[in-house]
């Protein structure tokens, strides 16, 4: 009983991290070639070769330890690649209305507009 409730947990897991390499997948490739020089990260391809290949080992493979070094690539994307992308391609909360400061509030500038 145990045994049969630990397989489906590790089941959810493995499909949470298969979702997430996918999105990451589709975020890398729907992203412009120059920004990835641009923000000097590796280029477009590496990164689709890594993440191509990390979602195709957790489809077809399984293997615990290349499943977690691909869920490592995945998050390294997501957490360092995906922002500087961002950031070079002026995409996130600074595009919107000529950019934030970190004095501003939620109805604008603390700051007196100084």
């Amino acid at each position: 009983m145990l045994l049969g409730s630990f397989n489906s947990v590790v089941g959810f897991i493995f499909l949470g991290l298969l979702i997430l390499s996918v999105y990451a997948l589709i975020n890398a490739a729907f992203q412009r070639e120059d920004a990835y020089r641009a923000a000097d990260k590796q280029t477009k391809r590496f990164w689709l070769l890594i993440l191509g290949v990390t979602v195709a080992v957790q489809l077809f493979v399984g293997m615990l330890l290349l499943v977690l070094a691909g869920t490592v690539a995945t998050i390294v994307y997501l957490v360092d690649v995906r922002p500087a992308l961002r950031a070079v391609s002026g995409g996130g909360r600074g595009s919107r209305g000529g950019g934030w400061s970190s004095s501003d509030g939620p109805y604008g500038p603390y700051n007196g507009n100084r």
